[in-house]
């Protein structure tokens, strides 16, 4: 069943019905703040099989998120800036074009 997208507004105003209906029909709503999606309310059974679904450690770049958790920030600041420094110095590479 396709969730179906609500204000949060509307949710706010319908939340009994809402929880109803995630309870007793399986229906999965989307609550959007300004258009944009905000959050979700599913039931309980699918939260758990969405939990269930995540991989135990991350990966790809979410793996590299967690590595910088003992940073200090200045260390990471200084890194960045370092970066930046090295990428304004590049000047590229020669690229010629032929007409």
């Amino acid at each position: 069943m396709p969730a179906m997208h609500i204000s949060v507004a509307d949710a706010k105003a319908r939340f009994a019905a809402v929880l109803d209906g995630v309870l007793h029909r399986g229906e999965r709503y989307v609550i959007e703040r300004h258009g944009r999606e905000v959050a979700a309310i599913v039931s309980l059974t699918e939260l758990e099989r969405l939990d269930r679904s995540l991989p135990e450690h991350p990966a790809g770049a979410m793996a590299l998120v967690g590595l910088w958790h003992e940073v200090p920030d200045n260390e990471i600041d200084a890194l960045l800036a370092d970066l930046r420094t090295t990428r304004d110095r590049d000047t590229g590479r020669s690229v010629e074009v032929e007409a």
